[in-house]
């Protein structure tokens, strides 16, 4: 008896699932839209910290445009508009940094196309944890600053003067490719909108997104990444006559 009252409930919890997912298959589009905010974090030769200068994180602003290609997959234009920031002076050790004393900034605007995979799709239709990658590219307006440096502690001979001179005489980039990969999680709300919050990383190809290089550590190249929470909106067909449903 127990057993089979077990059997009906699970019996009941998978139609309504499946109900509910080809539902929203039947009356949405091909397309979607999202906004999300959040921060950026950098990653480079001003901070100690691997995982990025927090203490120096910026806002962002994303916005998502999607093209579902089947229930698992998707893929979507990204343009991101935000700032990095890093200096040396926030931190107290190593306490060389202060004597140092580099920082920088400077607006990022960032295009990419990306693939995302959500792979619990279609057997979680609520809550769809996924993953993403891509290629794209940053534009940038790099600000660099090294006039606080203490010349008691790095002088004329020292090997971060020798490096400055090299750096300052190095034309700083104004775009870069990247290649950004991540993960995330996707709930829906409704037939149409769904929150979003996921982390992204961003494997670059230059040691001057912060505008330092021989001056600093020449042997790294400099990245940055992002965490950030949205809203996606699906929009809905005009009508059913596309998959051969009959109208009510």
């Amino acid at each position: 008896m127990m057993s089979a009252l077990k059997k009906s409930v699970l019996a009941v919890v998978f139609v309504s699932g499946n109900i509910y997912f080809l539902h929203a298959q039947i009356n949405l589009s091909k397309y979607e839209v999202g906004l999300s905010g959040g921060v950026f974090v950098y990653q480079g030769d001003l901070t100690p910290q691997r995982l990025g200068s927090y203490k120096t994180m910026k806002p962002q602003l994303a916005l998502h445009i999607y093209r579902i290609i089947s229930p698992s997959f998707s893929v979507r234009l990204n343009v991101n508009r935000g700032k990095l920031y890093g200096d040396d002076a926030k931190y107290n050790n190593p306490d060389w940094r202060k004597q140092r004393n580099f920082n920088f900034t400077t607006p990022v605007t960032e295009i990419s196309a990306q693939g995302v995979w959500s792979f619990l799709a279609p057997r979680s239709p609520r809550f769809s944890p996924y993953v993403f990658a891509g290629a794209g590219f940053s534009f940038l307006k790099i600000k660099r600053d090294w006039s606080n440096i203490n010349p008691t502690v790095f002088g004329d001979g020292s090997d971060v003067q020798a490096g400055l001179a090299t750096d300052a005489a190095k034309s700083l980039p104004r775009i870069i490719p990247v290649l950004p990969v991540g993960a995330g999680v996707r709930y829906s709300l409704s037939d149409r909108f769904s929150l979003i919050g996921e982390t992204s990383y961003r494997l670059s190809f230059t040691d001057y997104l912060d505008g330092f290089s021989k001056a600093a550590n020449p042997d790294k190249n400099d990245h940055y990444l992002s965490h950030s929470i949205g809203v996606i909106y699906s929009f809905k067909k005009k009508n059913n006559t596309e998959l051969g449903c009959p109208k009510w």
